[in-house]
C-alpha cells in the first residue's frame, strides 16, 4: 500500500532540509532522533514521573518512570527506545511512554542504555538487563506489582525487549508477562536473502537501507557476533517466551524481520498478536502527535498489554 500522506510530506521536508545526501552519522543520527520530538504532540499527564537510576556494569543507568492514574499496585512496562543503538535517550522516549502508560494502565519506566559507537555490543542489552532486574527487584517499594512486569521497545529498542525476554527465561527469571515488540530488529546476522525488505529502497521509507547497515555496524563492529542471541534473537531457543505483540510498518527495511519474529514465535508455540501497519513508516511510533494512524496502534498496544497484565492478576478486570 502507498506511504501515508502525513509520512509523505514529513520525509519530504527531512529530504530537503537535509540539503543533500552526505550519509549517515552518529551527530546526524542523534539529531534525528531529537528532531523526532516534534512530532510527538503534547506530553500526556500522569500522575507522577520518578527518576532513578540501576547499576549497571558499567556504571548507573539512568531510568525514568512514568507512573498513570490508576489504583496501585499497577503492572510495568520496562520500555527500550529505539535509535538504532546511536541515539535516543530518556526525553526522546518521554512522550511516547507517557502515551504507552496511559494505553496500558502500567507504570512505564524508559531506560538510558549505553549507545554506539562508543559502547559497542554488547553494552546495549547489559544495561537492558540490569535495568530489568532492578525494577523487577524494586517495584514493590515504588509501589508497583512485581508480579506483573512486561518489556517493550521500538526498532532497536524492540531488539534488547526481545533479548530481555530470551535472558531473563534463559536465568529463570525475571517472570515476564509480555513482550511488545514495535518493529524490532531480530537479526543482525541476516540479509537481503534472509528479509527481501532489507533489498527495497521503499520510496519515502524513514530508515534507508544504507543506513540500516551502517547503524548495524557501529553496533557491531565485531561482525562473528552478529549470530549471538544477546545480538539476534531470532537464532535463540524462543520456546517458554512470554506473549508477545509484534508490530511491523509496510515501508520499512526492518518489515520482515519483525514478521518472521512473530512467526517464529508461533512456530515456537508462544501467542502473538501480529500488527501490520502497511501504510507506515519506520519510526511512526514516535509519530503520535503528527500521524492520525499511530494513536490506534497505542490502543491496541495498550489493550494487548491490559490482557496480559489482568491474565497475570485473576482479580483484576479485563478491558
Amino acid at each position: 500500500m502507498e506511504l501515508d500522506p502525513r509520512i509523505r510530506a514529513l520525509t519530504d521536508a527531512m529530504a530537503e532540509a537535509g540539503g543533500g545526501d552526505a550519509g549517515p552519522s552518529v551527530e546526524k543520527s542523534r539529531a534525528a532522533a531529537a528532531a523526532m520530538i516534534a512530532l510527538q504532540g503534547e506530553p500526556e499527564p500522569v500522575a507522577r514521573v520518578v527518576e532513578r537510576t540501576a547499576p549497571g556494569p558499567a556504571g548507573p543507568v539512568p531510568l525514568r518512570i512514568h507512573v498513570p492514574e490508576g489504583d496501585g499496585p499497577l503492572p510495568v512496562v520496562v520500555y527500550f527506545p529505539g535509535g538504532g543503538m546511536v541515539a535516543g535517550d530518556l526525553e526522546v522516549a518521554d512522550r511516547p511512554a507517557r502515551a504507552l502508560a496511559n494505553a496500558a494502565g502500567a507504570a512505564v519506566v524508559s531506560v538510558d542504555y549505553r549507545k554506539a559507537p562508543e559502547h559497542p555490543y554488547p553494552a546495549a542489552p547489559e544495561d537492558a538487563w540490569a535495568a530489568t532486574v532492578w525494577v523487577a527487584d524494586n517495584a514493590a517499594a515504588l509501589g508497583l506489582d512485581p508480579s506483573r512486569i512486561a518489556v517493550s521497545g521500538d526498532s532497536s529498542g524492540g531488539n534488547l525487549a526481545a533479548v530481555v525476554a530470551l535472558t531473563a527465561k534463559d536465568r529463570g527469571g525475571p517472570d515476564l508477562v509480555h513482550q511488545t515488540l514495535v518493529y524490532p530488529a531480530v537479526d543482525f546476522a541476516g540479509d537481503a536473502d534472509d528479509y527481501p525488505s532489507m533489498g527495497e529502497d521503499a520510496a519515502g521509507a524513514l530508515l534507508p537501507r544504507k543506513d540500516v547497515e551502517w547503524l548495524f555496524a557501529q553496533y557491531l563492529p565485531d561482525r562473528a557476533r552478529a549470530g549471538e542471541p544477546c545480538a539476534s534473537p531470532i537464532r535463540g531457543d524462543l520456546t517458554g517466551l512470554p506473549a508477545a505483540t509484534v508490530v511491523t510498518a509496510g515501508h520499512d527495511p526492518l518489515r520482515d524481520q519483525g514478521r518472521a519474529y512473530a512467526d517464529a514465535l508461533a512456530r515456537a508455540g508462544v501467542p502473538v498478536d501480529y500488527l501490520e501497519n502497511p501504510t507506515m513508516a519506520h519510526g511512526f511510533f514516535w509519530m503520535l502527535g503528527a500521524v492520525d494512524h499511530v494513536r490506534g496502534v497505542y490502543d491496541a498496544v495498550g489493550r494487548g498489554l491490559r490482557r496480559a497484565f489482568a491474565a497475570g492478576n485473576p482479580g483484576a478486570a479485563a478491558p
